[in-house]
């Protein structure tokens, strides 16, 4: 009988929760224990699952196989690299890092350590972009939608790295070629990064994508469009549905994209445990993660270097 993975969760906000609810009821997992700064959210969420409290990470890098973490961006690097350096695998919440070089520092240690390093971009997990991946020939544009009110959490980091970055991920993905350039516009509204972000990506291919990300918008969106030779496939991954338009003689058909619905994070965490025991390449590497990041970046400053009246 093969044993089970013994999980913990690093950071157990409003994330942090989600993903050991879930842990919790993985049968290929053995949830050992949280932890996190504020000992008595630990405490309660400890208590909830009947798991333990560990008092510093030092004490969860002894117990644990593998974790995540849903900390602030800016301590991931810090505990990824303690428990990269303890051998253990690791799931961190996205974006990876808030640093380029550190994302790629943290690549080369999980490769060192024969260790896995998956990153949190739930999107590859949603069954509607399996979905729509399987309608995929060729894309030849893409128009990716991410809107939400504002969230009160994460405003750490700007929209770009918070939201747009799922989309920037999904694309890289699914295009598959070099980036040629990059023309990006934002605006910091009720936070200190920006809060409204459009970017306009080409592709050696041909292929170009427009993306806009709001956190201040009245409505929940996300949605992602893709136009190719043969067909414009329509995806909604909040509804988990999608639909194919195809030209039929002089006729559009319009026709449902068959989904079978599932709950994203539950498959990546069930995926982040197999590949963790297999020690296999994760759907979401961390090489993938820093390749995402990096053009975040590039939007991030691109947005940040323009002078305030010129950002919309």
């Amino acid at each position: 009988m093969t044993s089970k993975l013994k999980v913990g969760v690093a950071g157990v906000g409003h994330i942090g929760r989600e993903h050991a609810r879930v842990y919790s009821r993985l049968d290929t997992a053995e949830f050992v224990g949280v932890y996190d700064i504020d000992a008595d959210i630990s405490q309660r969420l400890a208590q909830q699952h009947n798991v333990r409290r560990f008092a510093s990470l030092a004490e969860m890098a002894a117990e644990v196989d593998a974790l995540t973490i849903a900390t602030p961006t800016n301590t991931h690097y810090q505990i990824a690299t303690q428990f990269l350096q303890a051998g253990r695998h690791v799931l961190i919440e996205k974006p990876i890092t808030d640093n380029v070089g550190e994302a790629r520092e943290l690549v080369a240690l999980a490769n060192e350590k024969n260790a896995v390093l998956q990153v949190g971009h739930i999107e590859r997990f949603n069954p509607a972009l399996q979905a729509l991946e399987e309608k995929l020939t060729r894309p030849k544009f893409i128009e990716a939608h991410r809107l939400s009110p504002y969230p009160g959490r994460s405003t750490d980091i700007g929209v770009v790295l918070d939201l747009m970055i799922h989309d920037l991920e999904v694309i890289l993905h699914l295009v598959k070629s070099k980036i040629t350039s990059v023309d990006a516009v934002g605006v910091a509204v009720l936070s200190k990064g920006e809060d409204i972000a459009n970017a306009r990506i080409r592709f050696a291919n041909g292929c170009v994508a427009n993306l806009t990300t709001s956190r201040i918008s009245p409505e929940k969106m996300r949605k992602i469009r893709v136009f190719q030779d043969d067909a414009y496939l329509s995806l909604d991954y909040q509804n988990q549905a999608g639909e194919i338009y195809r030209k039929v003689g002089p006729q559009i058909t319009r026709d449902k994209i068959e989904v079978q619905k599932d709950e994203p994070l539950k498959l990546e965490l069930t995926s982040f445990v197999e590949c963790a025991m297999a020690r296999r390449t994760p759907v979401v590497s961390g090489a993938q993660a820093a390749a995402a990041l990096d053009v975040a970046m590039q939007i991030t400053d691109q947005i940040w270097s323009q002078p305030p009246a010129e950002k919309l």
